[in-house]
């Protein structure tokens, strides 16, 4: 499975960015997407998931200004964020899970906010 991220880029607090991640390759035993992100000399840490079926998880920093779907169709998972916050700024991360627990990794994607 390669994951393919875009849409990083730099913008204002309180504006808006929209992340994208294509999955192709063997892709019929992913069961689960989602994005990270890692903070300049911090942890890579979870933002948000979404299964097969639509179940979704965020991280509670982000709950309400984030939003993560997929199309299963495009093989695409996104995540829309909106009012950032400086604390927000990160390289993202998208990734797979298989339904044999091999975990892949899009290459990251840079988000600045600036104040």
């Amino acid at each position: 499975v390669q994951l393919q991220a875009c849409g990083g880029g730099l913008v204002q607090a309180g504006g808006s960015l929209r992340l994208s991640c294509t999955a192709s390759g063997n892709i019929f035993d992913i069961n689960f997407m989602g994005w990270y992100r890692q903070a300049p000399g911090k942890h890579r840490e979870p933002v948000a998931g979404i299964t097969n079926g639509g179940m979704t998880n965020y991280k509670d920093s982000v709950k309400g200004r984030f939003t993560i779907s997929r199309d299963n169709a495009k093989n695409t998972v996104s995540l829309q964020m909106n009012s950032l916050k400086p604390e927000d700024t990160a390289v993202y991360y998208c990734n797979a899970l298989d339904r044999q627990n091999n975990l892949y990794w899009g290459q990251g994607t840079l988000v600045t906010v600036s104040s």
